[in-house]
């Protein structure tokens, strides 16, 4: 599928299902460049990952409408998510990084040949997440970025916050987190506002 179409970057009109369920958002939009493969979460399925110039890079992600907290479209989403993040020894991915519109983010950390430095994070699946700073100090941290390749550089961030969200299946998820956690989770949610690390670099 080519999940760029003309006005509207990754969405189109509603004209399929995904295992017998829409997968659209509040605005009766199905999200394109997503594809239904049966009736249960697939096998590993890696998908392409958009590079720094491409304009889906830069929509702001949608909210996922309650209805389909749990269902089939987006726990085959996480799936691509998670499978893409692998493949690629990411410590997070953003479903804008894969041409999805849609306020989902993945990341966890266990060893990683990209950041052998740091300490594990458990997978962690955030559905319409929303980032509140415990304290207004700010840390400098390198990162670096799927949809950025080849570029690494100090990024100021946060060192406390708090996230809420929804787990896949609707549940809330309340943390709050410090150091490379908090970097991670406000990387990964920057992509859901069409922000990349470079933009935050003085």
């Amino acid at each position: 599928m080519n999940p760029q179409t003309a006005g509207s970057p990754g969405i189109r009109e509603l004209t399929q299902e995904c295992g017998g369920e829409p997968y659209f958002n509040e605005a009766g939009m199905i999200i394109d460049g997503f594809e239904c493969r049966g009736s249960s979460v697939p096998d590993m399925a890696v998908r392409d990952v958009l590079i720094n110039g491409d304009l889906r890079l830069r929509q702001p992600s949608q909210a996922v409408p309650p209805s389909q907290f749990g269902g089939e479209a987006l726990l085959t989403l996480v799936q691509d998510l998670r499978d893409t993040m692998a493949a690629r020894d990411g410590a997070g991915l953003a479903a804008p990084q894969i041409g999805v519109p849609l306020r989902v983010v993945i990341f966890g950390i266990t060893r990683n040949p990209r950041y052998p430095q740091a300490p594990p994070i458990a997978e962690t699946v955030l559905v319409n997440p929303e980032i509140t700073p415990l304290d207004p100090e700010l840390e400098a941290g390198e990162e670096g970025c799927l949809s950025v390749p080849g570029l690494r550089a100090a990024v100021p961030r946060w060192r406390r916050v708090r996230y809420a969200a929804f787990t896949p299946s609707g549940e809330p998820l309340v943390r709050e987190v410090d150091g490379f956690h908090a970097r991670v989770v406000q990387h990964e949610c920057d992509h859901l506002a069409g922000i990349l690390f470079t933009d935050r670099l003085g």
